[in-house]
């Protein structure tokens, strides 16, 4: 089930979202400072490519000044982009009974774009399973 959900997800928006994770990612790679959250935004774009079948959770310790730093400039820098395209699509998606999965994806996502730093990608969630 996790590989049909996938295979709709890439054809429905997934891929548009993973190529702007990746773009984000080239960009960010430009700089030094960038490079920490071009690695993070990379991780994003493999869960945004595949997300059915992975989950996301906190990392014990995550708290700390850094990760709430790196979250912020996140957030100023890109975040809010991505947030508002997950945003938009779990909107179209909710519309139509059918679309609610995907639309549950796109609003995990969009809460992850948000806060990405902090939280690790696991194996093991499913259609049913979401963060």
């Amino acid at each position: 089930m996790n590989f049909i959900g996938n295979l709709i997800w890439v054809i429905f928006g997934g891929l548009a979202i993973a190529i702007e994770y990746l773009i984000s990612s080239l960009l960010l790679f430009v700089s030094i400072i960038g490079i920490p959250f071009g690695l993070q935004t990379l991780k994003l774009a493999g869960l945004a490519i595949w997300p059915f079948g992975r989950e996301t959770r906190v990392i014990e310790n995550s708290n700390s000044g850094l990760s709430i730093t790196m979250n912020v400039i996140w957030f100023l820098v890109g975040g809010v982009w991505i947030f508002l395209s997950h945003f938009v699509l779990g909107i179209i998606f909710a519309i139509s009974m059918v679309g609610i999965p995907w639309a549950r994806q796109h609003f995990k996502m969009a809460k992850l774009a948000l806060k990405p730093f902090g939280r690790e990608i696991v194996e093991g969630g499913g259609i049913s399973k979401m963060v």
